[in-house]
């Protein structure tokens, strides 16, 4: 529960925090729990089986970051409370009378000497709460705000990870109806998958370690994927369902076998490693060949119980090669073109000196007469720009060897210098992809996306974002990709300009110069090719006095949704967008 004036109440219905005395520590485990590091139960293989965690100080770094914290337990037919402050005990425990249940509440009110922006986001937490109760079927969450506009989401699904992979489908059309779901245990790691084909050209996977989602993947994501294409090849070997096409069999690839997938991969780990300080990748090497072989069981075990959805995967990811084979001839065709070469190309790059990568920028400029503007107005030592001709097609519909053929997606991976497709890292190089992407070789740590500040300016920033969304992932992970803010108004009294970036700072500078009645001048930028280099310069371009926006994923489930949503072949499901946030649309640019 979001409480009104400032606190979180958290309450379950499980066994309770012991309140008796710990005879090792000389303290009861409720007061060790909640002000020791490292104290709690679930750190015990014999007490929890896993932990939700990534670093293990849950509970009592919220006391530690609390004003006020006051714990209630039920347990063993009693009430007991013990209250905190900043992370310090100030009342023993005390036992309040009968319980028929057991269970804990927290309630908490965190400390805003540490915290200077205590707002708590509705739908932020509880598009989390719903990926628990996904990834825990049978578990029953329910959220409560209890601020001015009341309100109450219940999560609750029996159907666990199947359901997940229905919801994240919106937008898509499966290829078969039900998602196949493989569970087994070993060596003590439970795992856990559901997936399912749809007609996109794109994979969604997302891969959770004890409910914590681990975006940079891991051993357990290796460990499926292999499982994966080896099921798929081996049944396709056995019923001979590959026609030789010039005396040589097709053998299906990762990017193959999961081309157009959903898939959801939970396991669970008594003792998770997790590496970088993100603590987003999983680590373990056993997991590994745990999950490939529960996977490989499993999958191996349905397409032979179900040899018509076997078919139907096969046949999709035998085009996948086929299309495959087309997009290497078209890679080798970017390949060779040498970056330096890349004036002979239609988007003409204009690139800077400097040599080291972390201090360049690319700018993508939307058109020619702009890309002008930015070519002359740029500082030439560390800003490099790109314009683009045209709108870049559309990634979320287009098969891998139809985007190579886009003059401006070339134009943009040789640009770029790093290649091009695939997140799957080989070799064990730290951003090398299978697909030839490798992060090391990007030519730029900053790519700022330029367009005009109108409705088609804002289709070709979400084509971008699109493509490098799907086939350059990385750079999005990596915080590399930003959009510029160009101004909106131009307003001009005398001699002197002011810009204005929103209808609400046009009129609070409006209000500011407006002093003794003189003539202002507003002007309302349609495009950025109205303004010339040094008004681009000052607004846009200048280090010192520019606003980017980096573009982040916080959320990689709600992104993908997104995506595929707006972006797909489904209409229905952009319509309902459409119908239901339009009312939230202040200024359409049409």
């Amino acid at each position: 529960s979001i409480l009104p004036n400032g606190g979180i109440s958290v309450e379950d219905d499980g066994r309770g925090i012991p309140v008796d005395i710990n005879k090792k520590e000389g303290t009861s485990g409720l007061e060790l729990v909640m002000t020791v590091l490292h104290a709690g139960g679930k750190f015990d293989k014999d007490s929890y089986k896993v932990s939700g965690g990534l670093h293990g100080v849950g509970v009592s770094v919220v006391n530690a970051l609390s004003k006020e914290c006051t714990v209630f337990v039920k347990r063993d037919g009693s009430v007991f409370s013990q209250s905190y402050k900043y992370g310090k005990t100030t009342t023993e425990i005390e036992k309040h009378g009968y319980a028929d249940s057991t269970g804990t509440k927290v309630v908490f009110y965190p400390d805003d000497s540490i915290f200077q922006e205590l707002t708590y986001f509705f739908d932020v937490i509880d598009e989390r709460l719903r990926e628990l109760a996904y990834l825990n079927s049978g578990i029953k969450i329910v959220l409560t705000d209890e601020r001015e506009e009341k309100k109450s989401v219940e999560h609750f699904y029996e159907g666990g990870l199947s359901e997940f992979i229905i919801h994240l489908d919106e937008g898509h059309k499966p290829v078969f109806k039900e998602p196949i779901q493989i569970s087994g245990e070993r060596e003590n790691i439970t795992v856990d998958i559901a997936l399912r084909y749809n007609d996109s050209y794109n994979e969604t996977i997302l891969a959770f370690v004890n409910n914590i989602n681990t975006i940079e993947g891991g051993t357990h994501l290796s460990g499926f994927k292999t499982a994966l294409t080896r099921s798929l090849n081996k049944y396709a070997a056995q019923n001979n369902l590959f026609k030789p096409v010039k005396g040589k069999t097709l053998s299906l690839s990762g990017d193959d076998a999961r081309e157009g997938i959903t898939a959801v991969l939970s396991i669970k780990v008594p003792e998770p490693q997790f590496e970088g300080q993100t603590k987003t990748k999983l680590g373990n090497g056993e997991v590994k060949g745990v999950c490939d072989s529960i996977i490989m069981e499993g999958l191996t075990s349905f397409f032979d119980q179900n040899p018509e959805i076997a078919k139907k995967i096969i046949t999709k990811a035998e085009y996948a090669a086929r299309a495959r084979e087309a997009a290497r001839k078209a890679r080798e065709l970017v390949r060779r073109k040498n970056v330096l070469d890349i004036s002979a190309l239609p988007g003409k790059l204009a690139d800077c000196s400097e040599k080291d990568p972390s201090l360049c920028e690319l700018y993508l400029v939307e058109g020619d007469s702009a890309g002008g503007s930015a070519k002359q107005g740029r500082d030439r030592k560390f800003q490099a720009i790109l314009p683009l001709r045209g709108k870049v097609i559309n990634a979320e519909k287009a098969r891998i060897d139809k985007l190579l053929e886009n003059t401006e997606i070339q134009t943009i991976i040789t640009a770029l210098g790093a290649g091009f497709g695939g997140d799957e890292e080989i070799g064990g190089k730290e951003g090398v992809s299978v697909g030839g992407f490798d992060i090391n070789k990007l030519r730029y740590h900053k790519i700022i996306i330029m367009t005009d500040a109108d409705v088609d300016g804002s289709h070709i920033r979400t084509l971008l974002l699109t493509f490098l969304y799907r086939k350059m992932p990385e750079l999005l992970i990596g915080g590399y990709v930003y959009i510029a803010q160009p101004p909106l108004y131009k307003l001009t009294k005398g001699k002197k300009i002011r810009y204005a970036y929103t209808d609400a700072e046009r009129d609070q500078v409006l209000d500011e110069i407006k002093t003794d009645g003189s003539k202002i001048d507003i002007s309302r930028y349609k495009g950025l090719g109205e303004m010339n280099a040094d008004q681009l310069w000052d607004t846009t371009m200048d280090p010192s006095c520019r606003t980017l926006l980096r573009v982040t994923i916080d959320d990689a489930v709600e992104a993908n949704r997104i995506f595929s949503k707006l972006m797909g072949e489904e209409v229905e499901g952009r319509r309902e967008f459409i119908e239901t946030n339009a009312k939230f649309v202040v200024n359409l640019d049409v």
